[in-house]
């Protein structure tokens, strides 16, 4: 029988054991994101700011470990789509060519917003040292929706 107990005391819980067996299991019981630790994705989604100006909208994302080249940013229907992947290799060798250790990681992330009335044809985003900023520039009038890849500039 399962009681209610939260999540990360039930971690504390289940790391009062040390033996090697419940160890060996133990991640099943983690939050799924607390796997990607090792591959820059710590928490269970970036952070991100979202400021209305007078005549824009502006986010401010915050993507360590990021290149610019794995942020895909797309507006569709009105949603703002911010997706981030990482992939991570560690390989070390001994003098044979025999494998000490090889690991491999991979995680990705999206954020989606819902911004309307904005002006697609005037849309900007900049890319500096892990922090994405996005300028939604507001339209006078409502527009016709289409999906528009967003170009990022390195900075």
């Amino acid at each position: 029988m399962f009681g209610l107990v939260p999540f990360d005391t039930r971690n504390d819980l289940m790391m009062r054991n040390d033996d090697e067996f419940s160890r060996l299991f133990d991640w099943m019981n983690r939050p799924m994101m607390s796997l990607f630790k090792d591959s820059g994705f710590t928490g269970s989604a970036f952070k991100v700011d979202v400021k209305d100006n007078d005549t824009n909208y502006e986010l401010t994302a915050e993507l360590p470990g990021i290149t610019k080249d794995d942020i895909s940013l797309t507006y569709k229907d009105n949603y703002l789509t911010i997706a981030a992947k990482k992939d991570s290799t560690t390989e070390e060798k001994d003098d044979e060519d025999r494998y000490i250790r090889r690991e491999r990681s991979f995680g990705s992330m999206s954020r989606s917003f819902y911004i309307d009335n904005i002006d697609e044809t005037k849309l900007d985003a900049e890319f500096k040292d892990g922090v994405l900023k996005v300028t939604l520039p507001k339209a006078a009038a409502p527009q016709e929706e289409s999906p528009k890849e967003i170009p990022i500039r390195t900075v």
